[in-house]
């Protein structure tokens, strides 16, 4: 699967806990979703957040069973209040005191989980955020990954619902091209050649919200191809790209 090579082997055996905000959440990316957390590590604790006599939550309750998700009621309490962050938010900092888990995936589209995101990572701990296009960059932003959710929302197991950029309009997105090069020039050898993993790895780091399948590809290696910008060549059953300017 995409970009499953920027996960350590170490890394696929972390204990993640999984805390859905049933409110900035669609149950039709549940399925697809799991599988993508199942690459980072072993979704020991799922839980989803909503006010549960609510008729708005009957499309989610056919998914908790399926998926042994475990609801947690939340009462609005107040109008114009969401109670609903507040318990997420008070489970997940209860959980990081016991210390049991590597890491954190919040499946939300709201910015008022930013400083949450933060704080899980001044632990130590690694924060996966998922959520749709809309979500607000500072969240974004303060998670390690952050994957739209809209690439769940495809009819085939392998394609993105996100319809390929053609190679003159990938080429025409300047931040793609400098991500790209910045990442080729971080992690390159002596020659200008860098493998396909560290420019992925060093791509992360810069924008956490990078990922191929925003742009229509399964694959890092389909994408840079696609733009047709750098050189390549295989080293074995690695992949080296290198910018073209550089010789």
């Amino acid at each position: 699967m995409a970009m499953e090579y920027l996960v350590k082997p170490s890394e696929r055996q972390l204990k993640l806990a999984v805390l859905i905000d049933a409110d900035n959440a669609q149950p039709a990316v549940i399925q697809g979703l799991l599988d993508e957390i199942a690459k980072y590590g072993i979704a020991s604790v799922k839980r989803i957040y909503g006010d549960w006599t609510s008729q708005s939550m009957n499309s989610w309750k056919e998914k908790l069973l399926t998926f042994s998700i475990q609801p947690i009621q939340q009462f609005p309490y107040t109008s114009g209040k969401n109670a609903t962050d507040s318990s997420l938010i008070i489970d997940a900092m209860d959980l990081l005191y016991t210390g049991t888990f590597d890491g954190f995936c919040i499946i939300s589209s709201d910015s008022d989980f930013t400083r949450l995101a933060s704080r899980i990572r001044e632990s130590g701990k690694r924060v996966y955020g998922f959520g749709e296009r809309k979500t607000p960059q500072p969240f974004v932003a303060a998670c390690d990954r952050f994957i739209y959710t809209e690439i769940f929302l495809s009819s085939g197991v392998d394609e993105s619902s996100t319809a390929k950029t053609p190679p003159n309009k990938l080429r025409q997105d300047t931040r793609l091209t400098n991500l790209f090069r910045t990442a080729i020039e971080a992690a390159s050898n002596e020659e200008g050649w860098a493998h396909l993993g560290g420019v992925g790895s060093n791509i992360i780091k810069n924008s956490p919200d990078f990922d191929p399948r925003n742009y229509g590809y399964g694959k890092l290696s389909e994408l840079a191809l696609a733009i047709g910008l750098f050189e390549t060549q295989k080293d074995h059953t690695h992949i080296l790209l290198r910018n073209k300017s550089k010789k």
